[in-house]
């Protein structure tokens, strides 16, 4: 009985360790098209605009009441015409606050949140061009936070998120995918709903559409994925691009023409990659490192292909056990809350978060993907003690 005994406190602290040694990263442009690599290493970089990656180091922008960078799906946001970018769940010890960072000051600052919301740790957002508004679906239900009294700082008052209500689709084991255009949410891979197809909740009207919307051209699969909005320099996204977790492929979706075409997926086929758009590039963040694609928004791209950004290919992201912040914000007292581990899917950099979905690790050099390898080590080792439990009970 002893034995059974220390064998099952052993799982439970392997199980418990998961979340210890789980980090997280984020990838983001600026209203400049500056590309920035949060949490990596417990620092922050800025690697210049893209005609700059093929080479050189990128600036080192850690500064103080930055996150901590320590929860399983961190996500950011790009507030174009403010220059800003915000951050969902990035401090476990303040999960529901949001950090903003003020790309034009390099300064951070992190705004209070009233409990009541959406459960941050299984939450799928965008952040909206015009309104400033984020839409969150967390457990078959839609809110909204509104940012656009804040724009580059936090304020000393807590805001807010409100119920937008439940969407006009089932949500039976639905995990989300958003994709943000033209002030519209295009939801994928909903239940019933088939390739190349999405139900759509209009912004401005708070209105769901009652239509399925049907794509002509490259056909997406229906199935879970991320998605980053394509950026314009003036005005609202009318494009996003959907990477379904199997890697099969990049497809951008133009909503104007309502029409698909299918580009190459990054290499390494990573379901737990990171994405983020600016209006002529595409970036993953994953287990082969950080990654680009051109993209023309007026052209075929047909010879588009995914390479390094070489500029910051010697980051390292650090386990959450080393992984800091960096003093205190500088305004919006924050109120801590508990969280529970897991991972959510959306627009991120241009406006929504991640989902689930892990694969094999990369090596030291490459950091990218580190806090997929390190949860694929503990699942390994929890795998492990699972099955030579069945010896010991046995005995």
């Amino acid at each position: 009985m002893k034995s059974k005994q220390t064998l099952l406190t052993l799982v439970s602290l392997l199980f418990c360790s998961s979340t210890a040694l789980a980090a997280s990263s984020c990838v983001s442009f600026d209203s400049n098209w500056n590309l920035y690599a949060f949490g990596f290493d417990g620092k922050d970089y800025n690697a210049g605009t893209q005609d700059s990656w093929g080479s050189g180091s990128p600036e080192d922008i850690t500064a103080s009441g930055r996150p901590a960078f320590n929860t399983a799906n961190v996500t950011c946001y790009l507030a174009q015409y403010y220059n800003s970018i915000y951050f969902l769940n990035a401090d476990s010890s303040n999960p529901t606050s949001v950090y903003i960072y003020d790309a034009t000051a390099k300064s951070w600052s992190a705004q209070s949140v009233n409990s009541g919301g959406p459960d941050p740790a299984n939450a799928v957002s965008i952040l909206d061009h015009d309104t400033n508004v984020f839409y969150t679906m967390s457990k078959s239900s839609l809110w909204s936070l509104s940012m656009d009294d804040l724009k580059t700082k936090a304020s000393s008052e807590a805001i807010t998120w409100n119920g937008v209500g439940n969407p006009s689709f089932t949500t039976d084991g639905y995990e989300p995918v958003m994709g943000l255009a033209s002030n519209h949410i295009h939801f994928i891979n909903v239940p019933g709903v088939g390739a190349g197809k999405a139900d759509i909740f209009v912004i401005h009207f708070s209105y769901w559409q009652p239509e399925t919307q049907t794509y002509s051209g490259d056909q997406f699969p229906a199935q879970h994925g991320q998605v980053a909005s394509i950026f314009k320099e003036d005005g609202w996204q009318l494009e996003f691009a959907y990477f379904p977790d199997d890697g099969s492929g990049t497809y951008v979706v133009n909503v104007e023409t309502n029409a698909t075409k299918a580009l190459p997926g990054i290499p390494s086929k990573d379901a737990g990659a990171v994405y983020a758009a600016s209006t002529n590039a595409l970036v993953s963040s994953s287990s082969g490192g950080i990654e680009f694609m051109p993209y023309n928004p007026s052209g075929d791209n047909s010879g588009a292909q995914w390479s390094a950004v070489q500029k910051l290919a010697n980051l390292k992201q650090a386990s959450t056990g080393s992984a800091s912040g960096s003093g205190t914000p500088s305004s919006g007292s924050n109120t801590s809350h508990s969280s529970t581990s897991g991972k959510p899917t959306g627009t991120s950099s241009a406006g929504s978060s991640r989902a689930s979905g892990n694969t094999t690790s990369a090596p030291d050099t490459n950091g990218a993907g580190a806090f997929r390898a390190s949860r694929e080590v503990v699942l390994g080792m929890m795998g492990a003690f699972v099955l030579g439990s069945f010896g010991i009970f046995a005995l």
